[in-house]
Order: structure tokens, then sequence, then C-alpha cells
């Protein structure tokens, strides 16, 4: 391929940029991946190829290469780990904004504000871009705490519901179908109104509703003196993560003629 001979003979002084138009070609020659594209191949000669060259650390372009690579790996988690062991992207808001969404997803929330918090310390580039996810990151849990009460009310606030205002609830409201339990509708007033704006769409719980809550820690990028970081031990890894094992494909091994 052009590109494989332009690697090779490669003179210049910035040999990222052939891999990064490699790789672009091949994600958009292959949008389906599979093996003909083997872009998880090329990525990991792409960040071996480059690991030496410490320039590319603070390399938005060197970054994206690692955390492609990460999707391709069985625990993108230690990957990131490795990156920050190594140094790789901890100046680049792109490398928490990636590790807190994971943990995210996994429920992991108060690891994920932990990442968040560590890149807003280091002040992380570009910096909007990491405060902009991480206000977004607190009214996401803000909602699922909100909603998580509605869902398992007190009983004692069920009972007073119902007792005050019985004419919001209708029979065919109540009306269940064979033995499945129904549970009445739950009608906010007090303190629960004020929490919802006129569309009816809650508003994003505040910082300070946020740390009464024990175990999850809020950084308040505007404060002067916020919340003291708890430190996150990095573990030294010698190598990152292999890659995803994949059906159907040979590992290397030495040359023989079979003869």
């Amino acid at each position: 391929r052009e590109f494989e001979a332009e690697i090779r003979f490669y003179s210049g002084d910035d040999p990222l940029d052939v891999w990064d138009r490699y790789i672009r070609w091949t994600e958009q020659t292959f949008p389906q991946g599979g093996k003909e594209g083997n872009l998880s191949a090329i990525l990991e000669r792409a960040v071996k190829a480059l690991n030496e060259q410490k320039q590319y650390y603070k390399d938005p372009r060197y970054l994206n290469l690692w955390l492609k690579f990460g999707n391709c790996c069985n625990e993108p988690l230690d990957l990131y780990s490795y990156l920050r062991s190594q140094e790789i992207g901890t100046t680049l808001a792109q490398l928490y904004i990636t590790w807190a969404e994971v943990l995210e997803a996994r429920g992991n929330f108060k690891k994920a504000d932990l990442i968040f918090q560590e890149g807003l310390q280091r002040k992380a580039e570009p910096l909007d871009k990491l405060q902009s996810h991480h206000r977004q990151f607190q009214s996401r849990v803000s909602r699922q705490t909100l909603l998580g009460l509605e869902e398992t009310p007190d009983e004692e606030d069920v009972d007073l519901l119902g007792a005050e205002q019985p004419q919001r609830s209708s029979l065919a409201e109540l009306k269940g179908r064979g033995k499945k339990k129904v549970r009445a509708p739950i009608s906010r007033v007090g303190d629960a109104l004020k929490a919802t704006n006129k569309t009816g769409s809650f508003q994003t719980v505040t910082s300070q509703q946020l740390s009464n809550n024990p175990g999850f820690a809020v950084f308040d990028e505007n404060s002067a003196s916020g919340p003291e970081l708890p430190v996150l031990t990095p573990q030294m890894w010698a190598a990152p993560p292999l890659p995803r094992a994949k059906e159907n494909e040979l590992s290397a091994g030495p040359w023989n003629s079979g003869r």
C-alpha cells in the first residue's frame, strides 16, 4: 500500500502525520471495520512505533490514536492508567473526558467525578471543554438521583398525597390488569414541586445539594479553595494492554520456508 511504503521510507520530521492519515484513510475506506481494514493492528503499530517520541506525548493526534486503540482492548481502563503513568495526554482534556465516560457507563459515578477533578486541577486543555463535560456529567447524575427518588417514594409521602389530594387520581389510572401490582401516580407538592420547572423537566441540582451526598465529591471550578482531590495512586504499567483476541487470525511467528 501507498501508506505502508510512505511509513517505511519516511525521512521527515513528523512521522505521526503519516500514521494519522493512514488511520483516517482506513476508517473512511472500511467504515464497518472488519478484518479487511485491520484497524486495531494498525493502531497498535502506530502507538508502539511512536512510543519513544516524547514530543508527541502532549499532541492531541497521538492521544487520539491511543484512545482509539483503547476501544480495541478488553479493558480500556487499564490503557487509561497506562497513559497516565507514562504522562501521555495528561495535559489534554480528551483523556479525562473519555476516561470518565467509560466509568459513568459502568455506573461508577464517584470515580468518574474524581477523574474529572484530576483533569480540572491539571488545567487540561481545552479547559472550557472539560468544564462543560463535567457540568453535563453532574447534571446527568443529578437527574438520575431525582428519578431514583421519584421511583421509590416514602410510604408516608404517598399516604399524605393520597389523603390531601384524592381528586388527582382517577379510577382508570388505578385500574390494573390481571395480578400485576399497580402503583398510584405520584403528584409533586411542596419542595418536590419547586424542583420542577415550568416545562416539567428537572432543574440541575446545585453543587451544594450534591455535596450533601456522602461519598460523592463535587468540584467547583469557580471556587478558589475547592475540595481537595483524593490521591489516585497511578499504576506503573510496563507495557500497554493487549488488544482483543480475534477469531480466524494467526498470531505472528518466525518466517519458515516449510521445507
